[in-house]
C-alpha cells in the first residue's frame, strides 16, 4: 500500500489524492467525490505515509495501525467515526492495545476511522507490499544503469561526469548570448 500520494489538507474535510505537481501548486483530486483543485503552498499537506501515532513505546506508522485495523477487522469497515467518545476509545484500545492515551485524542481516532473506512471504500487498502517492494527494488537497480548507458551513451564509461556537464552548460550559453 502507497500512502505517498494520499495526503490531508489542513482545513479540508477527507482525504485526497495527489494528481499533479504544477508550478504553484499541487494538484489534488478529493477521495470522496472526486473533485479536483489546487493545493497551494500555503497550505499544510501531510501525507499519510508520513504520519505516525503516539503509542506507549515507539511511534507507530499510521500504514501499520490501517493494517492492524484490517487484519483484526477481516477486511470490514470499522464503527462509525461519528460514535460516540466511550465507543471510539473501545473500539480504538481494542485494535491498538499499545497507544498512548495522553497523546492520542478522540478526534485523532475519529480521523484515523474516518480515513480507514475512506481508503478501504476506495480499495486503497492493499498490504501486499513485500512482493511489490522486491520488484520495485529490482526495477530501481535495473533502470540507473539503462538510463545512464541509453541518455549519455559511451560518454559516461569514460568517467568524469562533470567534464561533460560542463561543455553542455557552456554551449547553451554562448548560443544565448550570440
Amino acid at each position: 500500500m502507497d500512502l505517498t500520494k494520499i495526503v490531508s489538507i489542513s482545513g479540508k474535510s477527507g482525504l485526497f489524492k495527489v494528481v499533479s505537481q504544477g508550478k504553484n501548486a499541487v494538484i489534488v483530486e478529493s477521495l470522496s467525490d472526486q473533485k479536483r483543485f489546487p493545493a497551494f503552498g500555503h497550505e499544510k499537506m501531510s501525507s499519510l505515509e508520513e504520519i505516525s501515532v503516539f503509542t506507549t513505546g515507539e511511534d507507530r506508522l499510521l500504514k501499520e495501525v490501517f493494517k492492524a485495523l484490517f487484519e483484526k477487522l477481516e477486511g470490514k469497515a470499522a464503527v462509525d467515526p461519528k460514535s460516540d467518545n466511550d465507543i471510539l476509545l473501545k473500539f480504538f484500545q481494542d485494535m491498538v492495545p499499545d497507544f498512548d492515551q495522553e497523546r492520542v485524542y478522540v478526534s485523532d481516532i475519529r480521523k484515523m476511522i474516518n480515513w480507514y473506512n475512506t481508503l478501504l471504500a476506495q480499495n486503497l487498502l492493499d498490504f501486499s507490499e513485500p512482493a511489490g517492494e522486491k520488484t520495485e527494488e529490482a526495477g530501481d537497480t535495473e533502470k540507473p544503469v539503462n538510463d545512464e548507458t541509453t541518455a549519455e551513451g559511451a560518454g559516461t564509461s569514460s568517467g568524469d561526469p562533470s567534464a561533460e556537464a560542463k561543455p553542455e552548460k557552456k554551449a547553451p550559453k554562448k548560443k544565448k548570448s550570440e
